[in-house]
């Protein structure tokens, strides 16, 4: 276990899409715990392989609900309904937030770290996450699609 270095915009590699895995190593189960880990000393509910700075397909996500730890590997949404719009931030863009609309509700699909398909259902900050994370895989960054964009330090009283 490690905790890793959180890519910061504007590298190129947050732009980039991410590659598909095609086969669960030591290596891709050592990056699901590296992430979490990672993820937790942050004090996130969300990171992307990309954010790490690696081209894969995979996500780890953790909102503080009864799900606990979510490890999707080529995680894909397969549904969504509704719409939320709301404030995100990101690790990998610290000293923003932005007003952001997503689905309110979204089912994603993808494989665990022992590589069995696994469907998770989330709604409001769950459904948030998964999509904020899986935007990442396909180069795309809450800042791209907010439809307002602020320094959260300004709103924090900070300089």
């Amino acid at each position: 276990m490690a905790i890793r270095i959180i890519v910061k915009e504007p590298d190129e590699v947050l732009h980039k899409k991410a590659k598909e895995v095609t086969k669960i190593t030591p290596n891709v189960q050592k990056l699901l715990t590296d992430m979490a880990e990672t993820m937790y000393d942050a004090d996130g509910v969300g990171l992307a392989a990309p954010q790490v700075g690696i081209l894969k397909r995979v996500i780890v996500v953790d909102v503080g609900d009864d799900n606990g730890l979510i490890e999707l590997i080529n995680p894909e949404i397969v549904s969504s309904s509704g719409e939320q719009l709301g404030s995100e931030g990101c690790l990998s863009i610290p000293a923003l937030n932005g007003e952001v609309r997503r689905a309110m509700e979204v089912t994603v699909k993808g494989l665990d770290r022992d590589g069995n398909e696994i469907t998770i259902t989330g709604t409001e900050l769950l459904a948030r996450a998964l999509q904020h994370e899986i935007d990442h895989l396909n180069g795309v960054l809450f800042t791209d699609i907010a439809e307002r964009v602020y320094d959260r330090r300004l709103d924090e009283g900070g300089e």
